[in-house]
């Protein structure tokens, strides 16, 4: 009874803990919300507006709300809206390469990444480069969106929070979805939706011990933030209604077609991020390039700078000619995908939004010349389809469809948003069973949906363990060869091959036993041919061991032929009975050391040490950029910093090899690669610091 008591108290006493950290992670990410929104006023004043503009600006003060610059850019020269971008981009390249390139981007994939792989440690620099560097991207006009700045802020801000109270990693998780929701609510003011995306997106679990948090963490950004910034939604939307039940269709026709769009902008995005990664240019300068041609972009069509909300204003308010809404679904996909692709840091949520409401106010335009009577204005197809394609592009329906209501606060057009955004999730899994953020992580060999199969043996293969040089005795041999064959070998298989080269049977030991008593009898008419299995067990190396250890316990044999897939007489090595329980025996070692390693280094990793003892620690860290291009033999890292690299995670693994693995001497290192190194805490926290 009174262990009972115990563990009830306990229980209680972690409730309350969580609740706190909840609401400290909500007054973080709602403050981190409103700096990060005054941040991109001030580069935007100085980057568009001049020094009136900054002026206007401190006078507001930290309410100061951050506007599209689409009205001041279409002021400027257009010398002025090329350069702009370009010296923000000249600004954010060396501010990420150099301080923390998991900065770089949406920012979303690498919390996802840092909740499913390292237990939700984020490095606590990430909150103030990023928070740096997407504001200089946004202010300058860059084709991004600040809400997965936010969510990463958020995020990184929560993994600091935990990781000062040394919470296990379950918890940890959890309070980085805390961070998450708040940033989200803080940002749309919307509390529900914010909560929704960290519990479906971030933390990808519903369970009650991880959404009560995340919940509490977004009332709490919400409160806050609408004490300095207003409560008032984000767009302005005039009243729009289902004008009957024959407008389903073409919304749902709208919705398979934002599920192209948004799959058009995912592949748009990546297409382009693997053009500038050919680009033989330093890393850091490519954002610069980036922003160049995002400001030439913008000289014919300013709309695309920033996050674009006045844009998506006159789409929702049907102001926006037909063609001008066809060319800036062009403009915009490419835009965002060159600032993003180039190495520029910023949301792509926000340009999701856009793109739906272009794409929605287009079509719109076209149904209701159609059909004037019975449909509504392209304001309202503006709206649905924003859902849509956000719903599309992070295969998250529920929280698309909550997001626009608390985003508009407009309830009536609730069925066919729910409608379109069901369709377009379904067209985009369908076609690709990645979303806009789990696609990056696939990319870079990370599948975050991968179950480890619960049968080792499946996972292990015949190539992994095989033997090439089996025991082989000519099937012409006389009986004293083969027995002295087998005096001279520890085997207890003998492989025997015809003239040709060609694998005819097996001889067993035990086959030979019973013959050594009358061996001088029978030495001069018995040959291998006469000793052989009449039946014989084979496999090929592609087979894995499940195969093997199933033959294995069928049969009395402890060593099986492994024969040449194309040409099952060619006899290309064996397989023993004790190197596959060999092999089993080390995965399970593996897995339990893997599990172990993941909770306290792999999956709480970067910023988190493992204390060896003596001195030592075991930690995961960015290589320096001098290490990019080279082997680990031509490095001497052990021998000239002091650490010995226990993995190394790649970036992009090359054909057949996994993502993680113990590196070798030949091993090269490339810029998005990780390594996970023990040594004296002093040297792993130098190089780290590199």
């Amino acid at each position: 009874m009174a262990s009972e008591n115990a563990i009830g108290r306990k229980r209680s006493t972690g409730h309350v803990f969580m609740v706190l950290i909840a609401t400290g992670c909500g007054l973080a990410g709602a403050l981190g919300a409103v700096v990060f929104r005054f941040m991109i006023r001030f580069v935007q004043a100085i980057a568009f507006e001049g020094s009136d503009g900054v002026i206007a600006m401190l006078e507001e003060g930290i309410l100061a709300e951050a506007q599209d610059p689409l009205s001041v850019a279409r002021e400027l020269s257009m010398g002025s809206r090329l350069l702009i971008p370009a010296i923000g981009g000249l600004l954010v390249g060396p501010i990420v390469y150099f301080f923390a390139r998991e900065a770089k981007g949406h920012g979303v994939p690498e919390v996802m990444a840092a909740v499913a792989l390292r237990g939700g440690v984020i490095r606590k620099r990430v909150v103030a480069v990023k928070a740096i560097a997407s504001a200089i991207s946004i202010g300058s006009g860059g084709s991004v969106g600040r809400e997965g700045p936010i969510v990463q802020i958020g995020s990184a801000l929560g993994s600091t929070i935990g990781q000062l109270f040394k919470v296990p990693a379950s918890e940890l998780r959890t309070i980085v979805g805390c961070g998450a929701a708040a940033g989200v609510a803080a940002t749309f003011n919307a509390p529900i939706a914010g909560a929704l995306f960290a519990a479906e997106v971030i933390v990808g679990n519903f369970a009650v011990a991880q959404l009560s948090p995340i919940v509490i963490s977004s009332v709490v950004a919400t409160v806050v933030s609408r004490f300095f910034l207003g409560n008032h939604p984000a767009f302005a939307v005039p009243s729009y209604d289902l004008v009957g039940p024959f407008e389903l269709i073409p919304y749902v026709v709208i919705g398979a077609i934002a599920g192209f769009v948004a799959l058009a902008f995912m592949f748009s995005l990546y297409a382009t991020e693997d053009a500038f990664d050919r680009i033989r240019i330093p890393d850091y300068l490519k954002p610069a390039v980036g922003g160049l041609l995002v400001g030439a972009i913008g000289c014919a069509l300013p709309n695309v700078f920033g996050v674009g909300y006045s844009t998506i204003s006159g789409a929702l308010s049907s102001e926006i000619p037909l063609m001008t809404l066809g060319f800036l679904i062009l403009a915009k996909i490419a835009a965002t995908s060159i600032t993003i692709g180039s190495g520029g840091s910023g949301g792509i949520f926000a340009p999701s939004l856009f793109l739906g409401a272009v794409t929605g106010g287009f079509l719109g335009t076209i149904v209701h010349q159609w059909f004037p009577e019975s449909t509504a204005t392209s304001g309202a197809y503006a709206l649905v389809t924003m859902g849509a394609v956000v719903a599309a592009g992070t295969h998250a329906p529920i929280t698309a469809i909550i997001m626009i209501f608390e985003l508009t606060q407009t309830i009536d057009i609730i069925p066919p948003l729910m409608a379109a955004c069901v369709v377009s999730t379904l067209v985009t899994t369908f076609l690709h069973r990645d979303s806009i953020y789990t696609m990056k992580l696939r990319r870079r060999g990370i599948d975050l949906y991968e179950e480890e199969d619960s049968n080792v043996l499946r996972g292990l293969f015949v190539h992994d363990i095989i033997n090439r040089d089996p025991a082989v005795i000519d099937i012409d041999a006389n009986l004293p060869t083969v027995v002295e064959r087998t005096l001279d070998s520890d085997r207890t298989e003998f492989f025997v091959q015809d003239n040709q080269g060609n694998l005819v049977g097996v001889i067993h030991l035990r086959q030979l036993t019973r013959m050594l008593a009358e061996q001088d009898v029978l030495e001069t008419i018995v040959i291998a041919g006469d000793l052989i299995e009449p039946s014989l067990t084979t496999l090929t190396e592609n087979e894995d061991l499940n195969v093997a250890i199933q033959l294995f316990s069928n049969s009395t044999a402890e060593e099986i032929a492994v024969v040449d897939e194309r040409d099952a007489s060619k006899l290309v090595g064996s397989v023993h009975k004790r190197d596959v329980i060999h092999a089993y025996n080390r995965e399970i070692l593996r897995r339990d050391l893997a599990g172990t390693v993941s909770s306290n280094v792999i999956v709480a990793s970067k910023g988190q040490q493992v204390d060896l003892g003596g001195g030592y620690v075991l930690q995961e860290i960015l290589p320096p950029v001098h290490f990019f291009g080279h082997s680990i033999r031509e490095l001497d890292i052990a021998a000239t910093t002091g650490v010995h690299v226990v993995l190394h995670r790649r970036r992009v693994p090359e054909a057949g090899e996994p993502a993680v693995r113990v590196p070798s001497a030949s091993d090269v290192i490339h810029e998005g690669d990780r390594l996970v190194v023990a040594g004296t805490r002093q040297a792993v926290e130098s190089l780290d610091a590199i």
